[in-house]
């Protein structure tokens, strides 16, 4: 088995969303700004992923302290933000599998994802194209997280140029940080 695991798209992963920001909306109910967004693979209908939610919680610069403590008075363990600024991930108490993230609006990390998922949902030959590439990639038994990341880049750097949301230098410096 790789060390990536990539499965067919399961619509339960949208039902076990639900389940997660219901319980995320309510602990942010104090946090005006915070929109609870469903991003990464696990998002989009019909493409193969990682079997891990990603959930960004998007709020203004104001207001990411107060959605750090709201998340860690739910038993969410707050790790820093691991490289990326203005973004602070989280170890998730509990099933199901996730990532979690607080994100400041506005910034390229939270585009990024948005676009990404708003893309392949919307246009078949590249989900097509981005799930081929992902399984491929998976199907290497001496897959690493970071050379799996990497490869995708390709077919991500054309889903963002899609979009129509960035410019080439954010293009640039997004290739950079996914390693390629």
């Amino acid at each position: 088995m790789s060390g990536v695991q990539v499965v067919e798209h399961s619509p339960r992963w949208a039902d076990d969303f639900e389940a997660v920001a219901a319980v995320l909306r309510e602990a942010l109910a104090d946090v005006r700004s915070a929109v609870v967004e469903h991003v990464g693979s696990t998002s989009v209908p019909g493409l193969a992923a990682k079997p891990i939610l990603d959930v960004d919680v998007v709020v203004d610069p104001a207001d990411v302290a107060a959605a750090v403590a709201a998340l860690e008075s739910i038993g969410y363990v707050h790790r820093g933000d691991l490289g990326v600024s203005g973004r602070e991930a989280f170890h998730a108490p509990g099933p199901p599998r996730r990532n979690v993230y607080v994100c400041t609006a506005g910034t390229a990390n939270v585009r990024n994802h948005l676009a990404v998922r708003d893309v392949l949902r919307s246009r078949d030959d590249l989900r097509e194209a981005y799930a081929a590439a992902k399984l491929a990639l998976a199907a290497d038994p001496e897959m690493d997280i970071d050379t799996y990341i990497a490869g995708k880049s390709a077919v991500l750097q054309q889903v963002l140029a899609a979009s129509g949301r960035f410019s080439h230098e954010e293009l640039l410096a997004i290739r950079r940080l996914n390693g390629s």
